[in-house]
């Protein structure tokens, strides 16, 4: 099957997906093309089955803000023709699904058809496009989709509650590579730069947006070093980092907190990581948690959106109210100050992200696809 992928080609939790998915597809055997305005971060090395197609918009004077969605329809359109491409996986209700339909509608007039499958990922939904000026274009492109999945229960509720959406939408969660953590023998062995043998280690990984409520994070990490020896990893970069940079000097643990900044080392810092930290006001699913319960680290979160759906209560870890700080640092406290209860827990999360192994998962979007090859609509 030849499969165009259009995706934010960014740090972000869906283009992490849509490169993941695009990698495993082309695994199987499938021709992958990703289409997008620059190489996606995770997309390190291309093969004869996996493409990339940068997507050029022109400078013109008159626009104030140059029309994205026009050259992206109009790539699209270019690669499908030249490439023979057989359906187009937009992640991301806007502007890519809308860019697609327009494609669509352009290749129908010359008489190729090519189906729409969309995949909606969270802040399209619940930020984004439920703002007023983008509601009925958001309501329109994924009604227009041929195939509309979500990665999770809660974000698919979110979308009926959001927007008049007749279609129906398949719930296929995200998935992670469960063997990425035994496939690079030096992964791990550089624990003691971070932290000395007696220190735990708590890590974070996101955008550093106000959602994320990283304050949270380090008020939580501040609780948990008064009772254990410990180091805090921010991974990441974003608006709220000053703002955690100041908070850490107020509260004068700077010392015990490393700032990474955006970083292509995750697995790296994972592997010598003891418990994740996810207080986010909402996730669509959190990725991020389950990234980390690959390499078998217990997750504290929220219990908002779709993390009950990743993160079992006293299994994985601890889910707890927005905002519940203490009870957030009391549950953390719990986990890793007792070896014994901290390999259970280890144990446990791994036993959940197995659960979401990426070659259980893949198969539901093939047969989506098989699906929407079949419509012809």
């Amino acid at each position: 099957m030849k499969i165009a992928i259009v995706c934010y080609p960014t740090f972000g939790g869906s283009g992490v997906v849509a490169t993941e998915l695009g990698l495993e597809l082309s695994r199987r055997g499938h021709e992958v093309h990703f289409i997008t305005y620059s190489q996606p971060v995770r997309l390190s090395q291309l093969s004869p089955n996996l493409h990339y197609h940068e997507v050029n918009v022109p400078e013109y004077p008159l626009f104030h803000y140059q029309p994205y969605e026009l050259a992206l329809s109009s790539k699209l359109v270019d690669m499908v023709k030249l490439y023979g491409i057989e359906l187009l996986h937009v992640h991301y209700a806007i502007p890519h699904a809308y860019a697609a339909y327009m494609a669509k509608q352009m290749l129908k007039d010359e008489g190729i058809y090519v189906p729409i499958v969309t995949t909606l990922h969270g802040t399209d939904i619940t930020l984004v496009g439920s703002h007023p000026f983008y509601k009925p274009a958001v309501a329109f492109s994924i009604n227009k989709s041929d195939i509309v999945t979500s990665v999770s229960e809660s974000l698919k509720e979110d979308t009926y509650r959001h927007f008049n959406v007749h279609k129906e939408i398949h719930v296929i969660p995200n998935f992670v590579e469960l063997d990425k953590n035994t496939s690079d023998p030096s992964i791990g062995c550089r624990r003691s730069v971070m932290a000395t043998e007696k220190e735990r280690i708590v890590t974070h990984i996101s955008n550093f947006r106000k959602i994320k409520r990283i304050p949270d994070v380090v008020r939580i990490f501040h609780k948990i070093q008064q009772e254990i020896p410990a180091k805090l990893m921010l991974v990441g970069d974003g608006p709220e980092r000053e703002k955690a940079e100041k908070l850490c000097r107020k509260l004068g643990i700077s010392d015990k907190v490393i700032f990474f900044g955006n970083s292509n080392e995750i697995d790296q810092i994972l592997s010598y990581t003891d418990l994740f930290l996810l207080p986010s006001e909402t996730e669509s699913f959190g990725l991020a948690a389950l990234e980390a319960m690959v390499w078998g680290i217990p997750v504290i979160s929220t219990n908002s959106g779709g993390l009950p759906e990743v993160n079992f209560q006293g299994i994985s870890g601890y889910l707890s109210d927005v905002g519940n700080v203490e009870e957030m640092a009391a549950n953390a406290i719990r986990i890793l100050k007792d070896d014994s209860v901290l390999k259970q827990f280890r144990s446990n999360a791994l036993g959940v992200a197995k659960q979401f192994d990426i070659k259980k998962i893949l198969p539901l979007y093939e047969a989506l696809y098989e699906e929407a090859l079949q419509l012809k609509v």
